[in-house]
């Protein structure tokens, strides 16, 4: 159990569904990464960028990149995370992977596809959501257009750490901005949002805005919003604590079970 976590997160800019040259790109950044680090975090669909040409580019679960993530995992003893197109069972999912460093895995599929792209066409929508214990901490790892629907993401397990990994557009970065820091406050919970940069080959434009949130919605990084960059931040979990057993806002949340469709 660790009082603290050390993260480390990739902004880049993706090469349109270039699975082989965004690998490589990521092991140059991972590689970079100088300091003993617990957790590294990539972006959505970081190996194709947001693309409905699943068909072309899915990979099986258990494909190139997960066996790439889980050699990383082990090299720098740190779990790794971030989503793929996969497919399974004649289905295609925007999947996220969390890697433990002994190379064994989690998943999630992505629970709200974005219909204004038409990912419901292309992708099955998944129904469960993911918390993983990792080093004492109880992580909630969820994807781009999840972040606009927060029952989803409500902390009525109390976790420490919510995620989300994302192609968000620069066209709508204000809600990225605004919603990210809603999740930290409301779940009393540090909120971490990882973004990509670059346009896209659909010639959507990408500006980044990658923070982290602390539990009462303060942003935690000074970075430049915009560049390619790797950020590291290390997390306390005893200040977390503090603030919500001095406050003890979750206490007074609503009780209720998500049911499906």
């Amino acid at each position: 159990m660790s009082e603290k976590l050390n993260i480390a997160f990739i902004q880049a800019n993706l090469n349109w569904e270039d699975a082989e040259a965004n690998r490589k790109l990521f092991s140059t950044e991972i590689e970079k990464i100088s300091k003993e680090v617990d957790l590294i975090i990539l972006p959505e669909m970081f190996t194709t960028g947001f693309s409905m040409n699943a068909k072309e580019l899915a990979e099986e679960t258990e494909g190139e990149t997960l066996a790439w993530m889980q050699k990383w995992a082990r090299r720098k003893s740190a779990a790794i995370t971030g989503s793929v197109i996969i497919t399974e069972s004649s289905n295609f999912y925007n999947r996220l992977f969390f890697v433990f460093p002994d190379g064994s895995y989690k998943l999630y599929d992505k629970r709200h596809t974005f219909t204004l792209a038409k990912e419901d066409e292309t992708y099955t929508a998944g129904k469960d959501r993911l918390l993983v214990n990792y080093k004492g901490w109880k992580i909630c790892p969820l994807i781009c257009y999840d972040l606009r629907f927060p029952v989803f993401a409500r902390n009525t397990e109390d976790y420490d750490l919510l995620i989300y990994v994302a192609n968000w557009p620069e066209k709508r970065v204000n809600a990225w901005d605004a919603l990210l820091k809603a999740r930290a406050i409301e779940n009393m919970s540090y909120c971490v949002g990882l973004n990509r940069t670059g346009k896209d080959g659909d010639g959507y434009v990408y500006n980044g805005h990658s923070a982290v949130y602390d539990t009462l919605g303060n942003n935690l990084t000074d970075l430049d919003r915009e560049e390619e960059f790797t950020a590291e931040i290390i997390l306390e979990k005893s200040s977390q604590n503090e603030i919500r057993n001095k406050l003890k806002f979750l206490q007074d949340r609503d009780r209720f079970n998500l049911l499906d469709e």
